[in-house]
């Protein structure tokens, strides 16, 4: 099994060469004198190495030993408390946290590749820290300032974690229905009663507290999700001074044995009349989480990316290593009784394949990143809503689409390795195992496919695509006469032309039937999603056609982009054709013909 390697060159180019971070960083205002190009460096080298020496050898361990539940208390796996110390102590855990209590203040575009290594080397790891930095972001937002004060600089330390519970037995999207209460008290808390599932690390013994944001109902409040609060609630209560009292009426009643990320403990959470705190208004509590969703479900991309990075690592050393009959052309390893593996043109398909993805996938993470820090940071209000806006539409792009590909790689990965691939030894099949979740997670990938094209681009008859639209006309104008680099403008040109025509099929077709966006979300998120990519990739191979290297890092990229561009790209083709087969072939079947016995 490779040993994971920090992917800092690829990340570098993305940061410095193709979104030149520099500029952006000195051009808003919440950012200047925060960040420089040396700093980011700093915090990059730090973070590969704790990712590779640290996180990546205790990764299967975590998997084979899992967490571990007895009378209510979880146990990480082995390794992992000792390696959550390391990773706080490096300073790691409040990069992007507020400065005023304690956080580093940093832009999500540098934090994203932070979060990748992270994920990359340990998924089951990496969902503490990403937990902990989401509870932050809405309790930094909506909190008050005395819940400020009193938690945020322990949560960006790491001296306490973070936990978010919304999901309930019988309530997974649909929020609205969520039986939690929460009991108004005379010295201004309330009392939390109820059950919470899925809970991420919901319990666990790497810190000394944890902090929970937990959805509730007050008994007076509206039907639906018009009726939801949002309370803090830690594990351990907190004195006046700062320490820790005692064990606030909640705990955990078991973890799930799950698929994957095993290392992970997977709580539910039980609340008998525990002690919480209202963070923002009453009844506005999904407007709280709401807060963090565009940065969770970034990071859940992120994860998908971090994984198949690792995945590729591995397949790639094994291609290069095994041998097993000899190239189509003749014998490439004289001196050996085989060739190696990497020369079959099907094991390079899929090595070529994961690697277009990922990469075309960390630029894609980065862009959406640009438009947080935008949205965060800029001191133009006009900037913000122009950010505020592509960040509506991109983020279940980023979502959905990244993790989609995440999986397709791990699968190629595994396929690499033919028979070893099925072995856990081998480590490949827990990447497809841990990358499963992420497609389910932080709103399934139906559910964001649904969002897309209902919420962010029907229900505003496509604005928010004409913003997405202009910026990539833009970026062809720019290309105007660069005669080098038109084999991968060209089709981008084209792949933007039938996203139009595509967007505007659906927006019609859905005037008269409901079930069209429905029955067209996923097949249009997937053919947004390579039109995006294949921009990614036509900005990657500008850059790198200006610093062509025979041989060399940016030759390698070109090849790379080619190879999406004439092999990938081509997918929405067939994908558009299966939007526009329609709504009506999903319901040929009555309810009970699905039935087969």
């Amino acid at each position: 099994m490779a040993e994971y390697k920090a992917p800092l060159r690829d990340m570098r180019f993305v940061l410095n060469e193709v979104f030149e971070a520099d500029k952006l960083w000195s051009s808003l205002a919440g950012l200047q004198g925060a960040v420089d190009v040396e700093t980011a460096e700093a915090i990059l080298e730090e973070c590969g190495k704790i990712a590779s020496q640290v996180l990546a050898p205790i990764n299967r361990n975590g998997d084979e030993v899992g967490s571990t539940w007895k009378d209510g208390e979880v146990t990480a796996a082995p390794g992992f408390k000792e390696a959550y110390q390391t990773y706080v102590e490096a300073g790691l855990n409040g990069l992007g946290g507020n400065p005023d209590f304690g956080g580093m203040g940093m832009p999500k575009t540098l934090v994203g590749q932070i979060e990748e290594m992270v994920q990359g080397s340990n998924m089951s790891f990496g969902l503490a820290p990403m937990l902990t930095a989401g509870a932050c972001l809405s309790l930094n937002a909506h909190g008050s300032q005395e819940l400020k004060e009193k938690y945020l600089p322990n949560m960006y330390s790491g001296v306490w974690a973070g936990a978010m519970d919304l999901t309930e037995p019988h309530a997974g999207t649909d929020l609205g229905i969520i039986r939690t209460k929460a009991e108004p008290q005379a010295d201004g808390s309330y009392n939390i009663s109820g059950t919470k599932i899925f809970i991420t690390w919901g319990e666990h013994d790497m810190a000394e507290n944890i902090i929970h944001l937990v959805l509730a109902k007050l008994p007076d409040a509206p039907a639906g999700p018009k009726g939801i609060s949002l309370f803090l609630v830690p594990k351990f209560l907190v004195n006046e001074d700062g320490s820790l009292g005692e064990r606030n009426a909640m705990g955990c009643g078991s973890i799930e044995h799950k698929m994957g990320i095993k290392g992970s403990a997977t709580c539910v959470m039980n609340f008998d009349g525990a002690k919480g705190w209202l963070v923002g208004e009453e009844n506005k509590g999904l407007a709280c989480m709401f807060t963090m969703m565009n940065y969770e479900r970034l990071g859940v991309g992120i994860q998908g990316i971090g994984a198949a990075e690792a995945s590729y690592q591995n397949a790639v050393e094994y291609a290069r290593d095994r041998i097993q009959s000899r190239a189509p052309t003749g014998a490439v390893a004289k001196d050996k009784a085989a060739d190696p593996i990497i020369v079959h043109p099907d094991v390079r398909r899929m090595l070529m394949t994961m690697r277009a993805l990922t990469e075309g996938g960390r630029a894609f993470s980065t862009y959406v990143a640009k438009w947080l820090d935008i949205a965060k940071f800029s001191d133009n209000a006009e900037e913000k809503q122009h950010a505020d806006a592509m960040l509506a539409l991109l983020t279940p792009v980023a979502k959905a689409f990244l993790t989609d590909n995440a999986l397709e790689s791990a699968i190629a990965g595994q396929q690499v390795f033919g028979g070893h691939g099925f072995i856990r030894e081998w480590g490949q099949e827990q990447y497809v195992r841990d990358i499963r979740i992420t497609q389910i997670y932080e709103g399934t990938n139906g559910i964001q496919s649904l969002d897309l094209i209902g919420r962010k681009i029907a229900a505003n008859n496509g604005a928010f695509y004409k913003l997405f639209e202009a910026d990539i006309n833009a970026f062809v104008a720019e290309q105007e006469g660069n005669a080098a680099a038109a084999e991968f403008i060209e089709p981008l040109k084209a792949a933007l032309e039938n996203l139009n025509d595509l967007t505007q099929w659906v927006l019609d077709q859905a005037a008269n039937d409901v079930n069209e966006i429905g029955a067209s979300s996923v097949e249009y998120l997937h053919v947004f999603g390579y039109t995006a990519l294949a921009y990614m990739w036509a900005k990657m191979a500008v850059v790198a056609l200006a610093n062509d290297d025979q041989n060399g890092f940016y030759n390698a990229k070109i090849g790379t982009a080619r190879f999406y561009m004439k092999r990938l790209l081509p997918r929405y083709i067939g994908l558009s054709a299966a939007v526009k087969g329609g709504a009506e072939p999903l319901y040929e079947l009555e309810d009970d013909q699905f039935l087969t016995a």
